[in-house]
């Protein structure tokens, strides 16, 4: 893979979905596939973020650092910017969010998961753990447990891990993004 891919600058490797999302070509098969499963035990899985532009990963970045963003502690509670330190807000960003060039977003193999007919009525996705292991989305999380590796995906952030948050929405497509990581180690020591 191109450092070009790798960071969010090209989507020359990418193809779009019928809503419009953009996934790595590669991965278009295995993912039709799960949505299929989803779909024969009753859910409608959906992608609420692929493919993420290096500029989009700046834009979430930089909204969250100027406060236009909501910011969340490891508990998920809102953090008054205000109030912390230069150095506490960065963690408290890179805890939810990569810095923009590195977000696994931008090879087109990582997708946030949801439900759009589980949310309840009014109510908003927030991509919040609780979702997920408690309340609507608890079910569907684990459907997904149990299936997503029979079509080549895994969670790359299952559990809290050296800084970053758990995701349980968030899955990767294995076959693909272990080369981007490979590429990404080889880059990292060559140049």
């Amino acid at each position: 893979m191109i450092i070009e891919q790798l960071t969010g600058q090209v989507t020359s490797h990418l193809s779009e979905l019928k809503n419009g999302i953009l996934i790595h070509s590669s991965v278009i098969r295995d993912f039709s596939a799960l949505q299929k499963a989803a779909k024969q035990a009753n859910f409608n899985l959906q992608i609420a973020s692929g493919f993420r532009s290096f500029a989009r990963q700046s834009l979430i970045w930089n909204n969250k650092y100027s406060g236009k963003s909501e910011l969340l502690d490891k508990l998920e509670h809102p953090i008054d910017i205000s109030t912390i330190s230069e150095l506490e807000k960065l963690l408290a960003i890179l805890h939810w969010s990569a810095l923009p060039g590195t977000s696994r977003h931008h090879w087109g193999t990582d997708f946030d998961l949801y439900d759009p007919d589980l949310l309840p009525e009014n109510g908003k996705l927030q991509l919040k753990v609780s979702e997920y292991t408690k309340d609507y989305f608890l079910e569907f999380n684990d459907w997904l447990t149990a299936n997503i590796n029979n079509y080549g995906f895994y969670r790359p952030y299952q559990t809290y891990n050296n800084g970053v948050a758990s995701e349980p929405w968030h899955i990767s497509y294995f076959p693909i993004a272990n080369k981007a990581l490979k590429q990404l180690d080889y880059t990292t020591f060559t140049t």
